[in-house]
This record gives structure tokens, C-alpha cells and sequence, in this order.
């Protein structure tokens, strides 16, 4: 009686883009601890990584870690200019507005002052 071992079909995963799981990280830290610059490397690495991949022809995965990677650094960059606008209007336009009203100024008179300061 002869026993045969039954074969393993094992299927080998697809190794993952080393620049999609940079990519990953650095969104992440884009949005905790490093704003801008984490946002801005996840773009670019996110970019490398995608024509890295496409360039592969399917023997290498990690194309969703590099689209989640650039949505984090898109999303990081947009709360960036958000804050960069608020941060104006409340360093800029608002103490002219206050300024305004304290010493009677007009919307008029305030134009060539909130002009000049631009």
C-alpha cells in the first residue's frame, strides 16, 4: 500500500512596493506629527511607488497602500492651505477690521491700508 502525500498548490503573495508602504507612513505622519513636510513626501513617494507599480506589470503589489498614501498627503496638504488662509485672516484682516472700527474707518478708507499690507 503506497501512501501519496497530497500536493500544496501555495500560492507566493506579491511582494509589496517599499515606496507604497513609505508612502503609507508618511501620510500618516502627515496628518499627526509632521504636517506639511510628511504630506508633501507622501505625494511624491505615493507617485514613485504607482509607477513603480505599473511598471512592474502585476508582479507587484501595494497600489492600494500608495492611493491610500496619496489621499492622506492630498487631504494633509488642503487642512495646510485651510490653516495658512485662517492664519490670515486672523493675523491680517482681523486686527485691520478691529483697528477700523476703533478709529471709525469706512470699508473705503480700509481698502488702500489692507492693500498696502498685502
Amino acid at each position: 500500500m503506497s501512501y501519496n502525500a497530497p500536493t500544496e498548490n501555495v500560492v507566493q503573495a506579491k511582494p509589496n512596493s517599499t515606496m507604497a508602504l513609505v508612502s503609507l507612513i508618511a501620510g500618516i505622519t502627515g496628518l499627526t506629527i509632521l504636517p506639511t513636510v510628511g504630506c508633501i513626501v507622501a505625494l511624491i513617494t505615493g507617485y514613485m511607488a504607482k509607477k513603480e507599480i505599473r511598471e512592474a506589470a502585476g508582479a507587484m503589489g501595494g497600489e492600494g497602500m500608495a492611493t491610500a498614501g496619496l489621499i492622506l498627503g492630498w487631504i494633509g496638504i488642503g487642512l495646510s492651505v485651510v490653516g495658512l488662509c485662517a492664519a490670515c485672516f486672523f493675523v491680517v484682516l482681523l486686527p485691520l477690521g478691529i483697528l477700523g472700527g476703533i478709529f471709525g474707518l469706512s470699508g473705503q478708507s480700509l481698502l488702500p491700508l489692507l492693500l498696502t499690507v498685502i
